[in-house]
Formats: C-alpha cells, structure tokens, sequence
C-alpha cells in the first residue's frame, strides 16, 4: 500500500486555513470537526490543529468555549478588555460573543483581593436565545 505523502504547510498558512473554516462554518466546532471539514483540503493530524488553535486563540482571532469543549472565531475587530463573553443557546447552539468589562473587572477585582492569581477566565451564559424562546411562546 502506497502511503500519500502529507504537504507540509507553514504555520500561518495552516492557521489561515483553520480560521477560515471556523468562520464559514459558524458554530462551535471540536477540533475533529475542522478536521473533518478540512478533509478536501489537507491531511491534517489532530495534534496540528490544536497548535494551529492555540496560536490562534493566544493572537485573538479564536476562542475556546469550555463548556462545549469546542472552538468558534472571534467576531470582534477587538476587545474591550482581553475576556470575552458567550451567550450560548441550550436549544439551537447559536453562539453570541461580546465584551462586559464591568463583570470581567469585579471578577478581577475580587481575585485579587483573593490573592487568587487567574490564568485565564472565560465568562458563558448558558440559556435559550431570543428566537428559541419565541418559538416555544407560539
């Protein structure tokens, strides 16, 4: 059996890839999942991608939602602050993203009245969005 031979791509390259595929899909995705969309594309191992969404996530063009233990691309030019928010339907799986730096600032505030050193902090709201409601009110 002939093994096909993987190109290998440089990392910007792959990442460029990868949030676009995060983007056009548009919901939160597992890495097995871009992996899976990516597929007529590039052979890509599950290792490379992790790397490729770290990079992306430390230079803020993803995120990680804990939760689902899944990725979406960052729908801001920027943030407020470096915390973003989540809204995440239990019904539909739409995912909202925006700033509150009031809360990311009281959270802060009391780890370090704590003496809690935070390493990162991600902020989801779970619950039903304004649509999914609606449909259940008809």
């Amino acid at each position: 059996m002939v093994r096909k031979v993987a190109k290998r791509r440089p990392a910007p390259e792959q990442d460029k890839m990868i949030v676009e595929a995060l983007r056009d899909v548009g919901r939160p995705v597992s890495a097995y999942e871009l992996i899976e969309e990516l597929r007529s594309k590039a052979s890509l191992a599950p290792q490379t991608v992790y790397r490729s969404l770290d990079r992306l996530i430390a230079d803020g063009q993803a995120h990680r939602l804990e939760s689902l233990n899944a990725f979406v691309a960052c729908r801001h030019a920027s943030h407020e602050g470096e915390t973003a928010v989540f809204a995440i339907c239990n019904d539909c799986g739409t995912v909202s993203e925006f700033d509150e730096p009031a809360a990311v600032d009281r959270l802060a505030a009391w780890a370090r009245k704590a003496k809690f050193a935070v390493d990162r902090m991600t902020l989801e709201l779970r619950g039903h969005c304004r649509e999914c409601i609606a449909r259940t009110t008809r």
